[in-house]
């Protein structure tokens, strides 16, 4: 029993009863009542009130065959708009989305702009999604940013491939907007999106594997970030002593072995080419190219070998695999589980992304729409469209 003032307690009853409404695609006042343990008067006032904030909508009666039927309540997610943006190495993606996650548009710019004029891109990006909007009743209720790098309290802390960490995003853009800005790192924010919209499990890893490689890690139904948000750096764990060298300072680390970007640049010296895109290796490797089956091996070397350590260290209720390679070869997955040798692995489920390029946007939506609303659960298991 929560014990405290009347304030207090309504507060926490509305985001309860906001939670549940949201969570579902409706339902009735006596309903939540009954659910939630509240009284219907409670529950009615508070509803009220959120109808009054233009928060929860009645959208009809339920279907009933006794008594009156009662009117069904849904939360109004058009009510506003969420802008993710995925701050790429060579990339920059954007999804506009409803305050349930749903009704997206996504689109994609090149990064070449150098990190003193990142701002200004960015600034230039949001603009023209912001002239596209109709008005709403809460307009941009929050932008999220995710990082390739390690990011604490919305601040970038280390970013090995482009160099952020004197720009301080989140000020400059809320100067700039007077919009809630929320700073994550990518790969957080890809297992809040799987969790979210797709695995709805207390402990996940998910692994994600682009220019590098992070892990995103929720356990028991919380993001844990570390000490210092330096949790998930798993791409530099040392899997090679004395290995390739790596931006980080360390020598051997695993994203040097295992990321596309290694990858790519290791396919590219066997075949004596330009830097080769990933469009282009799947290509070859679709032609039965030996070197591209060479570099196949590699990634299934090195990604049994994580696999196994994630495994041994977090013994999660599923890993979720996030990368081109397991898109594209969708057999990929029961090679990397054949090769691990360990016991352990039966005790887990391996698992391909069912976001993949959506997932970190729609991690940043999520967090969005949770700070906006002031609510703690989230599953919204829209279409993956």
């Amino acid at each position: 029993m929560v014990v405290g003032s009347k304030e207090l307690i309504r507060d926490i009853n509305t985001n309860l009863i906001l939670e549940s409404i949201i969570n579902v695609n409706s339902i009735s006042r006596a309903t939540l009542a009954k659910n939630l343990g509240l009284t219907k008067a409670t529950v009615s006032a508070i509803v009220q009130d959120l109808i009054n904030k233009k928060l929860v909508i009645e959208i009809g009666s339920d279907d009933t065959t006794k008594g009156r039927k009662p009117i069904l309540l849904s939360f109004n997610q058009r009510g506003g708009y969420v802008i993710s943006i995925d701050l790429g190495i060579n990339q920059i993606s954007l999804l506009l989305s409803d305050l349930k996650g749903e009704n997206r548009k996504l689109k994609q710019y090149n990064n070449s702009a150098p990190s003193f004029h990142i701002v200004a891109l960015l600034k230039k990006i949001i603009n023209d999604t912001l002239t596209e909007l109709p008005t709403t009743a809460y307009g941009v209720i929050g932008i999220s940013l995710s990082i390739h790098g390690v990011v604490y309290n919305n601040s970038i802390v280390f970013t090995p491939y482009y160099s952020l960490e004197q720009i301080e995003l989140k000020k400059e853009l809320e100067d700039i907007y007077h919009i809630p800005v929320y700073i994550e790192n990518e790969a957080n924010l890809s297992v809040i999106g799987e969790k979210t919209f797709c695995y709805d499990y207390p402990n996940i890893i998910n692994i994600s594997i682009h220019s590098g490689i992070g892990i995103g890690i929720i356990s028991q139904n919380k993001l844990y970030t570390g000490y210092n948000g330096y949790a998930g750096e798993f791409g530099h764990t040392i899997i090679v002593p004395d290995g390739k060298p790596c931006p980080c300072g360390n020598h051997g680390c695993f994203e040097q072995y295992a990321s596309e970007k290694a990858l790519m640049q290791e396919f590219s010296k066997l075949k004596n080419l330009p830097l080769t895109d990933f469009n282009s290796f799947i290509s070859y490797y679709k032609k039965g190219d030996p070197d591209a089956q060479i570099i196949i091996n590699e990634f299934i070397k090195y990604m049994s070998i994580g696999v196994n350590n994630i495994l041994n260290t977090f013994n999660p209720d599923i890993i979720i695999v996030n990368s081109s390679f397991v898109t594209y070869i969708p057999n990929i997955l029961d090679r990397i589980e054949a090769s691990i040798t360990s016991r352990m692995n039966k005790y887990c489920t391996i698992l391909p992304s069912k976001l993949q390029d959506t997932a970190t946007l729609l991690g940043g939506t999520c967090i969005c729409i949770k700070n906006f609303l002031g609510i703690k659960y989230l599953q919204l298991n829209t279409k993956h469209s």
